[in-house]
């Protein structure tokens, strides 16, 4: 029989880490709750999971973070609430994007005029020219597109080993993209907009990144992985794999 005295002094030690490890789990409802976020956002959370993202990036408050191709801003909104006014995030949009559509332009520089804790970041898709080393790095369904027809070969390798030394030492890459049949490579990046994890992985792997972690909230069983990811009958229900890497420390 445990003595009560002993009982209590077991339950205090055990549960110090337990409480202590709550006490660090950031909540990210004031993220999500944003009153700068577009109700268009909004609308998009059930299906992208914000919080759930926010959470496997394990985003802090006062990191300093990178939104690589950030697109309309969904991402970058996030991450400027979730780091709050003592972090920073560097949202980057491709020279070849905005050259591509002056949209994209217009958006980076929508956000970077709406949020004090974000700057826009400019260069080359390959060449990311972000200013300051980051705690975090996050792509989402981006990755592929370095493997599209225009641009040359090697683009994702150049691009790889930028994202490595734009990170401290210990700092993490996540990526989120479109599943395509398991090895197919690259291949059907162009016509599909999908990449196989396992090209993903070996890129990075390659340029020094460690594999950390993989998340199933993107799954979908029902996707065929058959399908452009822009056809109306799949559009926004892919099935995505969602990867974290770790530059070494």
């Amino acid at each position: 029989m445990i003595r009560p005295l002993a009982l209590a002094l077991l339950l205090a030690v055990s549960a110090t880490p337990l409480a202590a490890k709550e006490a660090a789990a950031p909540s990210y409802k004031t993220a999500l709750a944003d009153p700068a976020r577009p109700a268009a956002d909004r609308e998009r959370d059930t299906a992208r999971k914000p919080a759930e993202l926010l959470a496997f990036a394990q985003i802090r408050s006062g990191q300093k973070v990178g939104d690589y191709v950030m697109g309309g801003g969904y991402v970058t909104r996030l991450l400027a609430a979730a780091v709050g006014p003592t972090g920073k995030v560097y949202a980057f949009q491709p020279a070849e994007f905005i050259a591509f559509k002056k949209q994209y332009g217009d958006d980076q520089a929508a956000v970077d005029a709406a949020y004090a804790n974000v700057d826009a970041v400019a260069g080359s898709f390959a060449a990311p020219a972000f200013a300051t080393p980051l705690d975090t790095i996050i792509t989402v369904q981006n990755f592929h597109d370095l493997y599209l027809k225009p641009f040359p070969a090697g683009t994702g390798d150049k691009a790889s080993a930028a994202l490595f030394a734009a990170l401290k030492p210990g700092g993490a890459l996540i990526v989120v993209d479109h599943v395509a049949a398991g090895g197919s490579g690259t291949t059907l990046s162009d016509s599909l907009h999908r990449i196989d994890k396992a090209a993903v992985v070996d890129t990075l792997t390659k340029a020094g990144f460690r594999l950390e972690a993989e998340s199933d909230l993107y799954k979908r069983a029902d996707d065929p992985h058959t399908a452009n990811v822009f056809d109306a009958a799949i559009r926004g229900k892919t099935d995505q794999f969602a990867l974290r890497f770790r530059k070494p420390g």
